[in-house]
């Protein structure tokens, strides 16, 4: 039987008296390289933070509403990992007029604040995308976030906060959501998600489109959802899900017209399901930026998708199709 939400403890755990906590969590002691000015190279040396048995985690629903159901699955297998989970105020929240929204935009910002500020959560996972990050990303005190180093898994819609982290030189993974199908069902995406965060990821592979190496920092996520424009020297990591091939034509050719892909180095694409044959489309908008590009890898809205991780040092090898992750 998997257990009931609540806004506490989940499972058997031991009592906490706040007095008592550390000033830093565990994940902040084990992180490094903070105070480098360059944030996007302070997280290209550092890497992203992992999780360890009896770390605590909190589950937070920055966009649209999760199903309980699917919200008590997840968490069950967050506890046959050993955490310590818990849910955010909100979590479980629709607003009342909106109801693709997981509650009100301040709300909403301020579980994801608190949740990460916390100093005993060492951990915040994504209970869902849907719609609603973008809502909410400008309301939250990114330079206080950014001062700590904690471990964060979103996708899809979260990719308006990826962005921001990236930005501020803070690691994350781009993975499966607790709250989701693609977490609770899917077995595959499930172990991946789980090795990356307790041992970390080395590499991962595709097919080669565009020869050539190069290394940068990894960044990007949904295509829909990516707004400001790459740190120089960036590695673009672009998937999508339900955009007929005309729609991501328009989509890059407006980033293409704007300058967004001047700073890019190179580029990963993931998978593109319900977008029918996206091939011709990325060949033909993305395939004269002159930049080693490496297509089909299994991260985004797929079956057995990748964790992998945003804002870190990668190389991608254009020709075999190989991207290693270096910091």
């Amino acid at each position: 039987m998997t257990p009931a939400a609540s806004t506490g403890p989940i499972g058997p755990g031991p009592t906490v008296n706040p007095a008592t906590q550390p000033i830093t969590s565990a994940t902040d002691q084990r992180a490094t390289a903070e105070t480098a000015t360059d944030a996007a190279a302070t997280a290209a040396v550092a890497g992203p933070p992992l999780l360890r048995p009896g770390d605590r985690v909190t589950i937070v629903s920055p966009a649209g509403p999760c199903s309980a159901e699917l919200l008590e699955a997840g968490t069950a297998w967050l506890r046959t990992w050993g955490l310590d989970v818990r849910l955010a105020p909100n979590v479980l929240d629709t607003h009342p007029s909106l109801p693709y929204l997981a509650g009100h935009d301040a709300d909403r910002a301020k579980s994801f604040e608190q949740a990460w500020l916390d100093p005993s959560v060492d951990g915040v996972l994504c209970a869902r995308g849907g719609y609603g990050s973008m809502r909410m990303v400008d309301l939250v005190d990114w330079p206080a976030v950014a001062a700590h180093r904690k471990v964060f898994v979103g996708s899809s819609d979260i990719t308006a906060l990826h962005e921001r982290f990236w930005h501020h030189g803070t690691p994350t993974w781009f993975g499966p959501m607790i709250g989701t199908r693609a977490f609770v069902e899917d077995v595959a995406a499930r172990d991946l998600l789980h090795r990356a965060l307790f041992t970390g990821v080395q590499s991962y592979a595709g097919v080669g489109m565009a020869p050539g190496t190069v290394r940068g920092v990894a960044v990007g996520g949904n295509l829909s959802l990516l707004d400001a424009p790459p740190p120089d020297g960036a590695i673009v990591l672009l998937e999508d899900v339900n955009e007929e091939p005309y729609r991501l034509d328009h989509r890059l050719t407006r980033m293409l017209r704007s300058g967004w892909f001047d700073p890019v180095a190179g580029l990963v694409l993931g998978s593109w399901t319900g977008c029918g044959d996206a091939s011709p489309v990325l060949a033909d908008r993305l395939g004269g930026l002159g930049v080693p590009i490496v297509a089909d890898v299994d991260f985004g809205h797929c079956e057995a998708q990748l964790t992998v991780p945003l804002g870190v040092s990668v190389e991608i090898d254009g020709a075999s199709g190989v991207v290693t992750v270096l910091g």
